[in-house]
């Protein structure tokens, strides 16, 4: 089962260059580590201060959340997420506990 997620932030003007340099190539760990936890087609886009991601998870629907979890607290996840959360300023209207806001798809077309 495939699910497609989008997602809004926001980037500090003055590390904009630094935050695009280090997804030039992210660290291996993490690829692997995003690989495993069933997310593919993952993009982050920018435009006028804002970061949209766009991403799918392919997998058991009832495995999503272990899955995200197991993810989320990988050693070189938390590394690397206090490096780029201090480049990122999350809007203000996020859901409790969000980091990256979560969109409404509105449209979609295979």
């Amino acid at each position: 089962m495939v699910k497609r997620f989008g997602q809004v932030n926001r980037v500090r003007p003055e590390v904009l260059e630094e935050y695009k340099q280090i997804h030039v190539k992210i660290w291996q760990e993490i690829e692997d580590a995003i690989r495993e936890s069933g997310i593919i087609n993952y993009s982050i886009y920018y435009k006028d201060g804002f970061l949209f991601a766009y991403f799918e998870y392919d997998g058991p629907e009832e495995e999503f959340a272990a899955r995200m979890e197991k993810l989320a607290n990988a050693p070189r996840m938390q590394e690397w997420w206090g490096i780029t959360k201090a480049m990122q300023m999350p809007l203000e209207t996020r859901a409790p506990g969000e980091w990256w806001a979560d969109m409404e798809e509105v449209f979609h077309q295979d």
